[in-house]
C-alpha cells in the first residue's frame, strides 16, 4: 500500500509530499453526478455501497495518495434529535435557541450511525493495497453552530448571541456535542479509518479570545480522545490566520491551513509543532495548467519550511473545476520531488 500520507502525518521522512484534495469525491466529477442523479444527498451518505463507490472515484480518476470517506459533518445531527435536509444547503430543525432546547438533545449511541462504519469497512477492503482511508467529523464548535443556526449563516448571530447572552447554555451544548463526536470518531477508527480530519469550518468567525473559550477547549478534548486510538489527527480551521497562536495548543498531528496564509509563515506561527496541510487556492484549478504548475510549486516550496507537508487545496474543490486540471495538479505534485526536498 502507498503509505506516504500516513508517514507524512506522523512527521516521518518522505520522498515527496503526498496529495489528496478536500471534497475530492464531488460534483466536479461526471461519475459522481451520475450517482447523484439517482439518489438525494442524504440517501447517498446513508447507503454504504454508494458512499464506497463515490469515495473510490477520485482514487481511480486522479491517483491521489489518500481516500477520504464520503459523508457529511452533519451526520450526527439526526440521532441527536434533529431533522436534516439539503435544499441544497443543510437545514436542521428545530434549531437550538435556549437551555430547554439543549436539554432535549440526545447523546446518541455511536451505533446509530452504523452505515458510516459499514462504508469504512467496505472501503478498507477495496483500498487494502492502494491508499489509506481518512475518516472525519466536525469540530464541536462548528457542529454546535449549525445546530443553533439551523443552517449556514453569514453572521452566526444566533450562535454568538447564545454565547454572549447565555454562556452557560452554550457550554452545555458544546459538552453534549463533544461527547457525541468523541464516540462517533472513535467508532470510525474502530471500523478502520486510518486518520481523522476534524473540520472546524466556522472557527474563523470567532475572535481569538472567544475561540479560546468556546472552540479550542472542545476541539482539543476531541483531538486528544481520537489520538488515544493511535491514528493521526488533522485539524482544519477555515479562515483562521488570526487564530494560529491559539491553535498551537490543539494537540493535532497536522494543521490544515487555508489559502490565505503562506505555509512557511503559518508553520512559524505554529512554532513548527505541526506537519502542515494545504494550501492551494481552489480557484487556481480554474486557470491554465501552466499557472496551476507554477502555484503548486510555490506551495510545495513553502511546505519545505515546516516539519512536514501534505499537499491539499486550501478548501474544498469547486464543483465547476475541470477534472483534467485536478489530474494535472496531482501529477505535478507527485512529480515534483526535486522541488520539495
Amino acid at each position: 500500500m502507498n503509505d506516504l500520507f500516513l508517514r507524512a502525518c506522523r512527521g516521518e521522512a518522505v520522498e515527496r509530499a503526498p496529495i489528496w484534495i478536500m471534497r475530492q469525491a464531488g460534483r466536479y466529477m461526471a461519475e459522481y453526478r451520475a450517482v447523484r442523479e439517482k439518489v438525494d444527498f442524504v440517501t447517498l451518505c446513508k447507503t454504504p455501497e454508494l458512499a464506497t463507490e463515490v469515495t473510490l472515484q477520485p482514487i481511480d480518476a486522479l491517483g491521489v495518495d489518500a481516500a477520504i470517506l464520503f459523508s457529511d459533518i452533519l451526520v450526527p445531527a439526526e440521532p441527536m434529535g434533529f431533522s436534516l435536509d439539503f435544499r441544497p444547503g443543510p437545514v436542521l430543525d428545530p434549531p437550538v435557541r435556549s437551555a430547554a432546547d439543549v436539554e432535549r438533545i440526545r447523546i446518541p449511541d455511536p451505533e446509530e450511525m452504523s452505515y458510516v462504519y459499514m462504508a469504512i469497512r467496505m472501503l478498507r477492503r477495496e483500498l487494502e493495497r492502494r491508499v489509506p482511508l481518512i475518516g472525519f467529523g466536525a469540530a464541536p464548535f462548528t457542529l454546535a453552530a449549525y445546530l443553533v443556526e439551523g443552517q449556514g449563516s453569514k453572521n452566526f448571530d444566533n450562535m454568538k448571541g447564545l454565547m454572549f447572552a447565555e454562556p452557560v447554555t452554550a457550554h452545555a451544548l458544546l459538552e453534549k456535542v463533544t461527547t457525541t463526536l468523541e464516540g462517533y470518531l472513535e467508532a470510525q477508527v474502530e471500523a478502520g479509518a486510518q486518520a481523522i480530519q476534524v473540520f472546524d469550518s466556522w472557527a474563523g468567525i470567532l475572535s481569538e479570545a472567544d475561540y479560546a473559550e468556546f472552540a479550542l477547549p472542545y476541539a482539543t478534548r476531541l483531538i486528544a480522545k481520537v489520538k488515544k486510538t493511535g491514528v493521526p489527527v488533522i485539524y482544519f480551521a477555515l479562515n483562521s490566520a488570526h487564530l494560529l497562536d491559539a491553535i498551537r495548543g490543539c494537540g493535532a498531528n497536522v494543521a490544515g491551513i487555508d489559502w490565505r496564509t503562506n505555509l512557511a509563515l503559518a508553520s512559524r506561527r505554529l512554532d513548527h509543532k505541526f506537519v502542515v496541510q494545504g494550501n492551494l487556492d481552489p480557484c487556481v484549478l480554474l486557470g491554465p495548467k501552466e499557472e496551476i504548475t507554477r502555484r503548486a510549486i510555490r506551495v510545495l516550496e513553502a511546505g519545505t519550511k515546516a516539519p512536514g507537508h501534505i499537499f491539499n487545496l486550501g478548501h474544498g474543490i469547486l464543483p465547476h473545476t475541470p477534472v483534467e486540471n485536478a489530474r494535472h495538479l496531482v501529477e505535478t505534485v507527485q512529480g515534483a520531488v526535486s522541488a520539495t526536498r
